[in-house]
């Protein structure tokens, strides 16, 4: 399956999949890099896809993934958005890490944040921007957190 047999693919089977919980809907579908990114449009059923934490989004992602490379798909890792309820989330992470580097800046204390990856990786996309300030993860799976730290010199 190439690229945008794969890109077909995980477009119908997403859509499919939401008409079995009645929810019927177009779905946008692109490739960015070597990643399908799905996006969702808005619904009454928007709290219901996202689920708590996100948890239903991702698992959403994971099933489609699976199925994508189940079926020797060219393309297998996938981004769904719902609403754009990742760009809002990924907008208030950034702001939130600003004012957590504008702390480590003026206290010189590192700060800890129990974050998912998701949401760490947009706080090291922010941090990059800072020369006087580094960043890195501990931790093992859930227990995974982000610190903040001034760099030494």
């Amino acid at each position: 399956m190439n690229h945008e047999d794969s890109l077909a693919y995980a477009k119908k089977y997403l859509e499919d999949l939401l008409s079995f919980f009645g929810v019927n809907v177009d779905i946008d579908a692109s490739v960015e890099g070597d990643v399908i990114e799905l996006s969702v449009p808005s619904t009454e059923s928007n709290s219901i896809l996202i689920g708590r934490s996100a948890e239903t989004l991702r698992s959403l992602q994971y099933v489609v993934s699976t199925t994508l490379r189940n079926q020797n798909a060219a393309l297998v890792r996938v981004n769904i958005d719902v609403a754009d309820y990742k760009k809002q989330r990924a907008d208030k992470v950034a702001g939130q890490a600003k004012e957590w580097i504008e702390q480590v800046r003026k206290t010189g204390d590192s700060h800890v944040a129990n974050l998912n990856a998701a949401d760490r990786r947009v706080v090291h996309q922010v941090a990059a921007e800072y020369d006087d300030i580094e960043t890195f993860s501990e931790g093992e799976g859930r227990d995974r957190r982000i610190i903040i730290a001034q760099k030494s010199s």
